[in-house]
Formats: structure tokens, C-alpha cells, sequence
């Protein structure tokens, strides 16, 4: 494992660690934990990583245990050490920190958006849309097809449910896995997403069509969503009725869709890796359903989600180059058995020499 697998990634961060120092600085805007008044970020992923860490060291114990017999079965302190080595530890924690940094970064700088310029590209974006959709607004059409019983939960569920994937994936990509190219190209990869994000959010300031043409979600009836929706309003006008006496940051822009930019490098990095075949069409068919339920639900416009789909293309082609990876897919397939194999023999007589 080398040394600079987050090399890029550190960069991303530091550059929007700056940027964000430099607009605070010059505006006078405080700099936030932008969960801190919540469960502090730099508390809730230690606990996320600490968990799928020892979820990672029970698996394969259990695993080497069932493989092995009662004999042969090593301490799980023999599978910690050999999972979770020096070099693994450091690729876990670079990883982490920089992740960490260009978050922080990038909420606060959509945080000062509204203080930056008070134009608001929300008539010009809804043109946009009715251009592409022949005279319709995009929700409205959404709403008479789909109907806004089942179809309006479904949508609140898929919203919901990305709010904890990015958490879910860094996990994924930081700890179970051991392609450490593949885990800094995903982690780089979505730091761009972030960065490319927060500059759209400066040069295309945008509230999104639940907020700029509320009557159109009128007739939705109440949801989680509702609640998130009213939420991140309060934020909004907290904020900007005060940055420096409330501890929240204000999270309201809409272009471009960064839930499907995202998810859309989420898509290519698992197709890059020739994941299992389930795996891979779950993350399409939940893309699929990200960019319905951001329209549907009004967090964002139709071209809001074109120009996510150009963000998250961009930031896997980028993330790829920064990191060595090339841009086609592995030879061979990803397999359960496969992956059970990566026990090779080194590491099975390393446990049990420890063992004994």
C-alpha cells in the first residue's frame, strides 16, 4: 500500500479549506462544524469507522472459524492485528481526515452562498425546465403520473435513505475493503464531487422549486421530508438573520444535484469494480430513483439534475487520474469466494503462528 494514496484527495480538501477560510475571512462568517449542534461530525465517523472496524474483525474471525473448524480457530485479536496492520490503519485515517476536511469545507461554503450574492437563478432554471419538458414543470408532471400517496413516500424514503449512504460508503470503502487504489479513487473522487458542487453553488445560486414555487407540493401530504423540507428553512433564515449567534449553518442549494452527483460515482466506482452483479444494479436502480424523488419531492429542478450527472462524471474521471486508476473496468469479476480467498495462505499462517 503506498504512501500517497490520498495524495489528491488532501489537496481537494486543503484547496477548499482555503477557500472557505478566505470567504469567511472576507465577509465575516463564522466557520462551523455544520453538525455540531446536532452529534459533532468529528465524533459521529469515528464511531461510524470504530464500528464497521470491529464488524470487519467479527466477520472474518466468524468466517475463519466456520472455514477452520473449533481448532483452528484463531483469537480475534490475532484477526485484528493481521486486518488491521500499519499500513491499513494509516490508509483508514488519511482517508478519514481528508474526507472530514473537505466536508467541513464544503458545508460552509454552501453556508455562505447567500452572503456572497443575493441573486437567485430559481426563474431561470424553472424556464429551463418547462424549454426541455415542452411547456410542463417537471414535479407537476411527476405528481399526475405517479399520484402523491405511495409514490410521495417512496420518494421521502429514497431522500432519506442517501442522507446515510455517503456515511454507509466511506465505511465500505475505508475499512471492509482492501483495494486501497479503489478506496482513495472512491474518497477522491467524492471530495471533487464537493468541490465542483460548491463552485456551481456560487455561479448558479439557486433555492430549488420546493422553496421558490411552493404551491407546486401543496397537495403532498406530510411526510419525514416535510419535516427536512421546514428544517433546513429554519437553518436558513437563523442564519441569516445571525451567522455568528447560532451554531447551524444554512444548507439550502440547489444546482447542481449533488445527492445524484454522488450517486452517480457511486454507480461507476462499483462498475469499475466489477462488484457482484445485485450490488451493482441496486446502485443504478437507486440513481434512477434519487433523480425522480429530487425532482418530485422539489428539492431540486430537472437541469439541476443533468448538470449532477455532469458533476459525478467528472469527478470519477478526475478521481481515477489523480489516483493511478485506469478508466476501464477489472478483468475479472468480483466474487463472495473470491474475496473469502483473499485469506490467503500468508495470512492464514501468520494468525496461526500467532496463535501459537
Amino acid at each position: 500500500m503506498g504512501r500517497g494514496e490520498f495524495r489528491a484527495a488532501a489537496v481537494v480538501a486543503a484547496a477548499m479549506a482555503m477557500a472557505a477560510a478566505l470567504v469567511a475571512w472576507t465577509f465575516h462568517l463564522p466557520l462551523r462544524d455544520p453538525d455540531g449542534a446536532s452529534l459533532p461530525t468529528w465524533f459521529r465517523l469515528p464511531v461510524i469507522v470504530a464500528s464497521a472496524v470491529a464488524l470487519d474483525v467479527l466477520t472474518r474471525w466468524l468466517l475463519l472459524a466456520r472455514r477452520n473448524g473449533a481448532a483452528g480457530r484463531p483469537s480475534l485479536r490475532a484477526v485484528f492485528v493481521e486486518r488491521w496492520n500499519r499500513d491499513q490503519i494509516r490508509f483508514t485515517l488519511s482517508g478519514l481526515v481528508t474526507w472530514y476536511v473537505a466536508y467541513v469545507a464544503f458545508r460552509n461554503l454552501k453556508s455562505y452562498v447567500p452572503f456572497v450574492t443575493d441573486r437567485i437563478a430559481d426563474p431561470e432554471l424553472a424556464r429551463l425546465d418547462r424549454l426541455v419538458w415542452l411547456g410542463h414543470d417537471p414535479a407537476v408532471v411527476l405528481h399526475d403520473v405517479l399520484g402523491t400517496t405511495w409514490a410521495n413516500w417512496l420518494m421521502a424514503a429514497v431522500y432519506l435513505i442517501w442522507i446515510g449512504l455517503v456515511p454507509a460508503s466511506l465505511a465500505v470503502a475505508l475499512v471492509w475493503t482492501r483495494r486501497s487504489t479503489y478506496g482513495a479513487w472512491y474518497v477522491t473522487a467524492v471530495s471533487v464531487d464537493w468541490l465542483l458542487g460548491a463552485a456551481l453553488y456560487y455561479a448558479v445560486p439557486s433555492l430549488g422549486p420546493t422553496y421558490s414555487s411552493p404551491q407546486w407540493f401543496a397537495s403532498l401530504p406530510h411526510t419525514p421530508n416535510t419535516d427536512v423540507r421546514d428544517v433546513l428553512l429554519s437553518d436558513r433564515i437563523e442564519v441569516l438573520g445571525g451567522p455568528w449567534d447560532t451554531h447551524t449553518v444554512q444548507t439550502i442549494a440547489a444546482f447542481a444535484s449533488l445527492h445524484v452527483a454522488v450517486m452517480l460515482t457511486i454507480c461507476l466506482v462499483v462498475e469499475a469494480m466489477r462488484l457482484p452483479m445485485l450490488i451493482r444494479a441496486a446502485a443504478w436502480t437507486f440513481l434512477a430513483l434519487t433523480m425522480v424523488a429530487t425532482i418530485y419531492l422539489g428539492w431540486h429542478f430537472f437541469v439541476d439534475v443533468l448538470a449532477g450527472i455532469g458533476v459525478g462524471a467528472a469527478a470519477f474521471v478526475i478521481g481515477a487520474r489523480a489516483t493511478g486508476n485506469p478508466l476501464r473496468r477489472r478483468d475479472e469479476p468480483w466474487t463472495f469466494r473470491a474475496a473469502l480467498d483473499a485469506v490467503d495462505q500468508t495470512e492464514r499462517t501468520a494468525i496461526g503462528s500467532r496463535q501459537a
